[in-house]
């Protein structure tokens, strides 16, 4: 464990200690969950346009799925671990570089913008398969940046973003099978019915 923890902490230090005022403003607004609206409404517009029948079902059941990852990993995971965040760790906070004086709560594992973005774009890639294959690529990009800015901004460590998007790819894995197998049940119960 001691290895492990050394590890995540030159991690961090590595990602967090190297800094511009340039990375400081694309990191910020990387991290901040608004300035995403847009992208999420062209993903929904994109929904709409490419699965007509099934956009309505499909939106339902990602933001089940966003409101599921959210509560779990925020809820439930922070408050049984009550791992400090970077920024609160007495031993190394002074030496922990913020962004516009940004902390976040107290408690930092596991990453819910890392578990969020992490679903909501296995959830995509998975419906997607085969098509669309430059989406997918920037969706991932956007993951990876997302997840990167918590631990740049000082409010994660590495180990915090790794085990949030691994619990966002479950439960990307797991909404989507849901919602393949209640898709394909409805699908044979409206057959019947005609």
């Amino acid at each position: 464990m001691d290895a492990l923890r050394s590890l995540d902490y030159s991690l961090f230090f590595f990602i967090n200690g190297n800094h511009n005022s340039a990375f400081d403003f694309l990191m910020w607004w990387s991290s901040d969950r608004w300035i995403w609206i847009p992208l999420y409404v062209f993903l929904a517009w994109f929904l709409y346009r490419n699965y007509p029948k099934q956009a309505i079902s499909l939106l339902v059941c990602a933001g089940l799925m966003i409101l599921a990852t959210d509560q779990l990993s925020s809820s439930v995971i922070k408050q049984a671990v009550h791992r400090l965040r970077p920024c609160h760790t007495p031993q190394i906070e002074a030496q922990v570089h913020l962004v516009n004086g940004y902390c976040g709560g107290m408690f930092g594992f596991l990453s819910s913008h890392a578990a969020n973005t992490f679903a909501l774009v296995t959830f995509l890639v998975l419906l997607f398969k085969q098509h669309h294959s430059i989406l997918k690529w920037m969706l991932i990009g956007w993951a990876i940046l997302v997840s990167y800015s918590r631990i740049y901004l000082g409010a994660h460590f590495p180990a915090d973003i790794i085990c949030g998007a691994l619990l966002g790819i479950l439960l990307g894995l797991l909404f989507y099978r849901l919602y393949k197998y209640y898709s394909a049940r409805l699908l044979i119960v409206l057959e019947e019915s005609s």
